[in-house]
């Protein structure tokens, strides 16, 4: 795939300085309205993955700034295609898979007891808000015997996911819930959209915070002809009205090209890029899509902390590394915060990045360094463990 495509895709990422979001919380909301959402995710070998995404975009952010933007009541958690979080604008695109679990259509989401559901509701309406730690703690003395964690954790899971409560805040992982009509401000549109307006909201979503983007991608984990059958003419619009473009239609004849659509606008535009290193979480939203990650930058990747250690080839968080356009490697890394510690593990780089190209190692090793250090003081390990020096030219002298 060109440069000019990759620099497009990293444009529209907000991944090319200067910060194309802004600084500080009002940098952090612009961020998550312009890519939709931003993942939620529970690993914390390094910062976790709602926080590194936003601050590989807005270079100032703090983590608490995320409960202030949902206390402000601008953002909110929900699933997109999995836990994340989402403008409230959006709120209402929600609704459809809110009523989909309350009327027990969800594969996992439908196991609530629905006795300790009104309990929990009752309890929320009445003491203002509720963790799932109050509870357990509050029923263990319970004789029957049946309002055990498992069955408290998924109550208040389906509650969540079919719209009764939302989280309020967050106290590192922990969750602080509340009554969903607390936590909405007042005009928003809660209108149940239809099938045609809910297909053009991930369209214009995906246009938006990608520019060139695949078929599989604008419907990533939508089941049901229905949704296809409504995006298909969505494209077939955009296609007509020349919004978009396909890559067949640029010359591209791969058997990808077709299904393979550029915002036309952006081919215009020829972003200017730093020779600088950002290192990304496994969960960016650059990176998540894995065949257009892989159609986009020849970048192969999978997260390995799902394998077992016997079949891990790069290491258990391996981090990819962006070098200005290219993703020219992997670094896994642990932050021991108890120590203050930063561990490099390993080093990879990618072979192909390397051959015929004019790669300045010192020049690429020292941007290496500088987002290293950047990134463990993020991580509040401001000593680093294993330099990357030596990892650096061990890894290039494996390049074939």
């Amino acid at each position: 795939m060109t440069e000019l495509f990759r620099r497009l895709a990293l444009s529209h990422q907000g991944l090319i300085s200067p910060p194309a979001f802004g600084l500080g919380l009002s940098g952090t909301l612009q961020a998550i309205r312009h890519l939709g959402y931003v993942q939620i995710d529970t690993i914390s070998v390094v910062e976790r993955a709602h926080h590194h995404i936003l601050w590989s975009r807005v270079p100032d952010y703090q983590s608490h700034y995320l409960n202030q933007l949902v206390q402000q009541q601008h953002i909110f958690e929900y699933w997109f295609h999995a836990a994340s979080y989402l403008p409230i604008q959006d709120y209402r695109y929600a609704l459809p898979q809110m009523t989909s679990v309350r009327n027990g259509e969800h594969r996992y989401f439908n196991r609530g007891d629905q006795h300790l559901m009104n309990e929990i509701l009752a309890k929320t309406r009445a003491e203002g808000s509720i963790r799932l730690r109050h509870i357990e703690q509050g029923n263990r003395s319970n004789s029957g015997g049946w309002w055990n964690s498992s069955s408290a954790r998924r109550s208040i899971d389906q509650l969540f996911m079919q719209g009764d409560l939302m989280i309020c805040e967050r106290n590192g992982m922990e969750k602080v819930y509340n009554l969903t009509e607390r936590c909405l401000p007042n005009q928003l549109d809660l209108s149940m959209p239809t099938l045609e307006e809910y297909a053009r909201y991930l369209f214009n979503t995906t246009l938006r915070a990608h520019g060139i983007f695949t078929w599989k991608q604008l419907l990533h984990l939508k089941v049901g002809s229905q949704i296809r059958e409504a995006m298909r003419q969505i494209i077939n619009e955009q296609l007509d009205a020349g919004v978009i473009i396909t890559l067949s239609q640029l010359g591209y004849t791969d058997k990808e090209s077709p299904n393979i659509y550029v915002k036309t606008e952006a081919l215009a535009q020829k972003p200017h890029l730093e020779l600088e290193v950002k290192i990304l979480s496994p969960f960016d939203n650059l990176v998540i899509h894995r065949e257009r990650l892989r159609t986009l930058f020849n970048f192969d990747y999978r997260l390995e902390c799902y394998v077992t250690p016997a079949k891990r080839s790069f290491g258990y968080f391996c981090l990819p590394i962006l070098y200005a356009d290219q993703i020219i490697g992997r670094i896994d890394c642990k932050a021991h915060r108890t120590q203050k510690q930063f561990e490099v593990l390993s080093l990879h780089l990618e072979d192909h990045c390397f051959k015929n190209k004019e790669i300045d190692h010192d020049h690429l090793l020292n941007a290496l360094n500088n987002e290293l250090h950047r990134f463990a003081q993020f991580n509040q390990c401001p000593q680093i463990k294993n330099q990357p020096n030596q990892l650096f030219k061990q890894a290039v002298k494996q390049l074939s």
